[in-house]
């Protein structure tokens, strides 16, 4: 554990209220699974995280869920943050680092850099990079507080990676990003893991991927949510609006899906709606991230909609979510996700909801996607694969494909 100006005691001890903050924090850790290598677990112990976010109360800081917005756009988007410790902690667990490695950041907050350091030891090395200048320099004003020698600190564009630092035996991408460019395929050695929160489809995964040789193999992959990419590889979630009223916004986001006819949809919002329920269920604390991958596999027009919870208080939607809802798209009718109680009060019934004329039709569809999953794939995860783009198709696995500027992602389940 590292020394830090005005957090310890003059015999260099902790001050107790920093201390129990940390030890909180990673108890919660441990509480959510997230943590379970006792490695990550001393890690997060040590690193005085709230030297990094001087502006936010301490206590706040060490919230397991709490993640520090550094910066926004001029739109209001968020654009950097401290991430929160569940996710940091997430994220370590998957890119499994040993002592000695050396590891590539992308994306700089602070924190997440010196937890790295810790897991990679005196003997390892860490490389932190972010475009944004004022990114960076909070980053080293945090580092060099908190004692951390061996992170070199790069203001740069992470589009080609950082070739004179590589190559990695592991690479963490701390920024949500549609598409894995070569440099950082290149930079990965044989075997290494690249930890990315990748989007597909609108529906961001942290997935930790394996290098095989030209191509990446997934091993496990969560849910999670990251401020965008900035850059050579920017390539943002697209909003068509069908709702604007102040607080009750509605909208779907578009990830490379077909252009919506919005006011075709807009005025569909507005018609009678049809339901749809499948008899599958799911426990209170089961997620739904299995299921909307499948759907995304499974449908072919699925953007998200998403809602401001005004909209859903008016009655214009049932689900209310910032980061969107699996919605079917047919011309000017939609259905989306939903659910209901049931007798049972730890478990909710899986349907759909439709508006417009193919209304009726597109929740049937959808529900019938619903029990597929349930009858064929509950138990089961998807496999993610991504090649370099030109990659013929007879070397790509059957299942889901999304073609981007540099890679040709796959989705496969069993």
């Amino acid at each position: 554990m590292v020394n830090v100006p005005g957090t310890t005691t003059d015999t260099g001890q902790d001050a107790p209220n920093e201390k129990q903050l940390r030890d909180d924090m990673v108890q919660s850790l441990i509480e959510f699974g997230a943590a379970r290598d006792p490695r990550v677990v001393a890690a997060f112990r040590a690193v005085p995280r709230h030297l990094a976010t001087p502006e936010v109360a301490p206590g706040k800081s060490y919230d397991a869920e709490f993640a520090a917005v550094t910066k926004t756009d001029a739109t209001g988007v968020d654009i950097s943050s401290v991430s929160a410790p569940r996710v940091q902690a997430m994220q370590i667990e998957q890119a499994r680092i040993e002592p000695g490695m050396a590891v590539l950041e992308v994306g700089s907050g602070g924190p997440n850099a010196a937890y790295l350091s810790e897991m990679v030891g005196k003997a390892g090395r860490v490389v932190t990079m972010d475009i944004d200048s004022e990114v960076t320099d909070r980053a080293t004003t945090f580092l060099t507080a908190a004692g951390y020698q061996n992170v070199t600190v790069l203001t740069a564009d992470a589009e080609q990676g950082a070739p004179d630092h590589g190559p990695f035996d592991r690479i963490v991408v701390t920024v949500q990003a549609a598409d894995i460019p070569p440099a950082w395929m290149q930079q990965l050695k044989e075997g290494g893991r690249l930890v990315v929160p990748l989007r597909m489809r609108g529906l961001t995964r942290t997935v930790a991927f394996v290098r095989e040789g030209d191509h990446l193999v997934s091993d496990g992959f969560e849910l999670c949510g990251f401020v965008p990419m900035q850059g050579a590889g920017e390539n943002r979630v697209r909003l068509a609006v069908l709702h604007d009223t102040e607080g009750e916004e509605i909208g779907l986001r578009i990830d490379g899906h077909p252009e919506p006819d919005a006011k075709a949809l807009s005025e569909a919002l507005f018609t009678p709606r049809t339901t749809a329920w499948s008899g599958v269920t799911l426990g209170g604390m089961e997620s739904n991230e299995h299921l909307d991958l499948w759907l995304s596999t499974a449908l072919d027009n699925l953007p998200l909609l998403a809602a401001k919870p005004g909209a859903r208080k008016r009655g214009l939607v049932a689900s209310a979510s910032p980061l969107g809802v699996p919605t079917l798209v047919d011309g000017g009718s939609f259905a989306y996700r939903t659910v209901r109680a049931t007798d049972d009060e730890d478990r909710f019934e899986l349907g759909a909801i439709g508006h417009g004329p193919q209304g009726e039709q597109l929740a049937q569809r959808m529900v019938s996607e619903i029990q597929t999953w349930d009858r064929e794939h509950r138990n089961d995860r998807a496999r993610i694969e991504v090649y370099p783009v030109g990659t013929p198709e007879d070397r790509l696995p059957a299942g889901r494909r999304i073609e981007r500027r540099h890679t040709r992602v796959t989705i496969t389940w069993p």
